[in-house]
């Protein structure tokens, strides 16, 4: 029995293949694991948020002295919080000097939003 790739139809980026759309096909358990990782980081509130700060934030990067203002947290809660970011694959960073600058990592979003989109039929767009 050969052990050839599944191929998903309509999906060109390498980062979506890997991981096909929610109603196109079931993950396999490695994928699921992979996946689950970065729901995971996505399930806290301060993440979530901070997640939302840096991908918004004008120049695509942002400084951990703007971060940390916007939160009742102390400034070691909040690294914490960046760190299960970045272990997840969401976002990455810099040390400059004194302070750490971040910024979103856009294939690990593309692959999310390919994950939960769900396609568009000809009945859903008449």
């Amino acid at each position: 029995m050969s052990k050839q790739e599944l191929v998903v139809l309509g999906q060109d980026d390498e980062s979506a293949a890997c991981c096909p759309g929610l109603v196109t096909a079931p993950l396999d358990e490695d994928q699921a694991a992979e996946l689950a990782k970065i729901f995971k980081a996505l399930g806290d509130p301060v993440r979530l948020r901070l997640l939302s700060m840096i991908a918004s934030r004008a120049g695509g990067e942002v400084c951990v002295c703007d971060l940390t203002p916007a939160f009742d947290l102390s400034q070691p809660t909040i690294s914490h919080h960046l760190k299960l970011l970045r272990q997840a694959g969401l976002i990455d960073c810099e040390r400059r000097g004194t302070w750490v600058y971040y910024w979103v990592l856009p294939p690990t979003l593309d692959r999310l939003s390919a994950f939960l989109t769900t396609p568009q039929t000809a009945e859903a767009n008449a």
